[in-house]
């Protein structure tokens, strides 16, 4: 998943990405706002999707916790989301610009770009 994300307390992303889902490849668009941080910063973030029995459930209004920090090409941080349906994602993010990230997100997951 690749985001860009602006905070000055309150906090804004966009983004898109691609789900691997038994073998084939999905596209998704991303979009949320949220509280906590300051900066701006681009995210490359992989990980995991667990509790996902069919691709339907993929999409959706996710509620998302996050850390970390980018510093120039210095970063660290984690992404955790979960949907209504139960489906929950951990991405571990590589940031690129100057933030400090420390929040959640609403974030609506839509499938296509």
């Amino acid at each position: 998943m690749r985001q860009v994300q602006a905070a000055f307390i309150g906090s804004g992303n966009t983004g898109s990405g691609t789900l691997t889902y038994r073998g084939r490849t999905y596209p998704f668009t991303v979009a949320g706002l949220g509280v906590g941080g300051i900066g701006i910063s681009r995210i490359e973030a992989r990980g995991e999707v667990y509790d996902l029995s069919s691709l339907e459930r993929f999409p959706g209004t996710y509620a998302q916790g996050r850390y970390g920090y980018a510093l120039g090409s210095s970063s660290a941080g984690d992404l955790w989301m979960k949907n209504g349906s139960g489906v929950v994602m951990h991405l571990v993010a590589k940031r690129t610009g100057l933030m400090l990230s420390l929040g959640g997100d609403a974030v609506v997951i839509t499938m296509g770009q």
